[in-house]
């Protein structure tokens, strides 16, 4: 049953099955890679300002033990994507004349805060050409977009299906091409299917190895048949399937993120090539800044506040400036984004209120 539930996720991402296993989650998966990698001195690590905090942590870890250098790409978005990859390229330069090797770079495909969507593919490029391993965080990749890993031919990639393809936590899948597995010799935690390096030289042991790790609910994993079958049910217009999904909540986020824009009197995130927002999630500036308060306490208190209102939305800081990230799915409506709106007129009516 495992192996129909992974047949039918590497199907749906057009990579072969014996490159795809389950793991409880894109950190997890993550995680599995990086600990996995043994890093010399020389080499170093890429990483973006988006990268989730999680793996940054991961990477501070690692460095303890293996002693590299990790290089965190520093720029504000909102930027068009040959800014993003042209600040990749400088970070990759930097790193060649300060005598090192750019071992792996880490990026997503849909960062989480902000969420944008970043140019994964052109990025992938850039490390086919330099040699460098691509580890892409698609935590919310699948369901979300078009994804063809055969195409994309990336190192390392992983994705939630509990996200946006509708699975119950928790579900992602890893992905690792054929050439690569040699590098993932352990789970975590080990599982019951390990071979020692004498014997793995002798047998990939990839898929096994993940098979049977520590004592584990399979049953988000046995679902995956069933929410791919149930999303090709879904029809928008002339459309159906994954295309109508894909194309409502893109649409969705769009006018939903410019709706809430309006009303609180402020701005989506974009670029001028609108490549940011092509996807199904949004960013809305509200209407106060970070200067001088908890801003801890402050998003905290907006998500509650909304929270408590039957609405989930993922209020944050950035760049001294207070954010919201909107979710567009099949199953909401303009009124939605709408009545989240709302919310937050009354909300920052009663702070102005108060002062």
């Amino acid at each position: 049953m495992l192996d129909e539930a992974r047949q039918a996720i590497a199907d749906y991402v057009h990579a072969p099955v014996e490159t795809c296993v389950l793991v409880p989650n894109a950190s997890t998966g993550i995680d599995t890679v990086l600990r996995n990698i043994i890093f010399e001195p020389s080499d170093a690590v890429v990483c973006f300002p988006t990268i989730y905090p999680a793996f940054e942590n991961t990477l501070d870890y690692l460095t303890e033990r293996d002693q590299f250098s990790i290089y965190k790409i520093k720029h504000v978005l909102p930027l068009s994507d040959d800014e993003i990859c042209s600040d990749f390229e400088r970070v990759l330069e930097t790193i060649k004349m300060d005598g090192k090797k750019a071992r792996l770079a880490i990026f997503d495909t849909i960062s989480s805060l902000p969420a944008v969507r970043m140019p994964f593919e052109r990025l992938t490029e850039i490390c086919r050409a330099h040699d460098i391993l691509s580890c892409i965080d698609g935590a919310h990749g699948v369901g979300q977009l078009s994804l063809n890993l055969a195409k994309l031919d990336p190192d390392f990639f992983v994705s939630n299906c509990h996200k946006w393809l509708f699975t119950p936590r928790a579900c992602a899948v890893l992905y690792v091409p054929i050439q690569n597995q040699h590098l993932v010799r352990s789970t975590i935690p080990t599982g019951f299917n390990f071979l020692k390096k004498d014997r793995a030289d002798q047998t990939n042991n990839f898929v096994a190895n993940f098979a049977a790790v520590a004592t584990s609910d399979d049953t988000p994993y046995l679902c995956i048949r069933a929410a791919l079958e149930w999303r090709k049910r879904i029809t928008w217009g002339d459309k159906s399937g994954e295309e109508a999904i894909i194309q409502y909540n893109n649409n969705l986020a769009r006018e939903g993120g410019k709706l809430v824009a309006r009303m609180l009197g402020t701005e989506v995130m974009e670029n001028a090539e609108r490549t940011l927002g092509d996807c199904a999630m949004t960013n809305v500036r509200l209407p106060v800044n970070t200067g001088g308060r908890l801003i801890r306490d402050l998003e905290h208190r907006i998500n509650r506040t909304l929270d408590l209102k039957n609405i989930a939305v993922n209020a944050y800081a950035y760049e001294g400036r207070f954010w919201v990230r909107l979710s567009a799915q099949v199953y909401l409506e303009m009124k939605h984004f709408e009545t989240a709106g709302l919310a937050f007129q009354k909300m920052f009516a009663r702070r102005a209120e108060v002062g």
